[in-house]
């Protein structure tokens, strides 16, 4: 039996993207590898599952490795739901999802297709890592990028990660030089102020079509998006237990039982 580490390899953008590629390429040179991706692009697919339809399940061979590769018809989570539940004969060391093509930080991480797929599998007890790129061009560049994955997978396979807690990586889209280093952080609290643009097809009919722009309203100098802004891959451990344990204590004031 292999002593190497069994990582799980998921991501949102489809099986045959760049960045699942990379990140297959170096997840190789630290353990036994088994890809579960969509058959197609996922983006902004959160944490969907596909409830109403069948899926279905191929093994593929895209490129060259020893990774074992399966196309999946289904969301990112149903990804991660198929390896563990049908798919693989022993649990995986390491789940790691990614490279997404553009950020995933802060308010980002909801909507995320890619840090779904990381949350699934911390949902079933399996450490887990989503990495994200800068870069939203099909044919970005992931070669800076691979180092410093490497080096967070080696870390978190060796120290472990809390329970309950997954780490969400954006990498800036620079030069492996122009990195600064690498910074654990905080979410930054932003949103996107969006808006529906209000068009026709040639046939007359009304359509619309959702446009918008991120905006930061957070000053700390602790945060993903400070530390993206100054040239830092910034590491933020999000949870998947989405109780306010602060507002525990007001809402029991409430007059609820009279």
């Amino acid at each position: 039996m292999s002593k190497k580490p069994l990582i799980l390899v998921i991501n949102d953008d489809g099986i045959t993207a760049p960045g699942i590629r990379a990140l297959i390429e170096v997840m190789n040179e630290i353990g036994d590898v088994v890809v579960v991706a969509p058959d197609s692009p996922q983006s902004g697919m959160g944490h969907a599952i596909t409830i109403n339809s069948t899926l279905f399940v191929e093994k593929v061979v895209i490129d060259k490795g020893n990774q074992t590769e399966y196309s999946c018809s289904g969301t990112p989570a149903d990804c991660v739901k198929l390896a563990v539940k049908q798919i693989l004969d022993r649990r995986p060391d390491l789940c790691v999802s990614g490279i997404n093509h553009g950020s995933n930080s802060s308010i980002n991480v909801i909507y995320s297709g890619t840090m779904s797929a990381a949350l699934e599998a911390g949902i079933e007890g399996i450490p887990a890592i989503g990495f994200s790129l800068l870069d939203y061009n099909w044919n970005a560049n992931f070669e800076h990028a691979k180092p410093f994955v490497k080096t967070i997978v080696k870390n978190a396979l060796k120290n472990g990660i809390p329970n309950g807690v997954v780490l969400n990586v954006n990498i800036p889209n620079l030069a492996k030089k122009d990195i600064k280093g690498i910074k654990v952080c905080r979410q930054a609290k932003a949103n996107w102020e969006e808006e529906f643009d209000k068009r026709k097809n040639p046939q007359g009919r009304e359509y619309y079509w959702l446009t918008g722009k991120f905006v930061n309203l957070d000053n700390g100098e602790d945060t993903d998006e400070w530390a993206l802004k100054n040239n830092y891959i910034s590491v933020v451990p999000v949870q998947f237990d989405l109780t306010a344990h602060h507002a525990i204590q007001n809402l029991n004031t409430w007059e609820l039982n009279d």
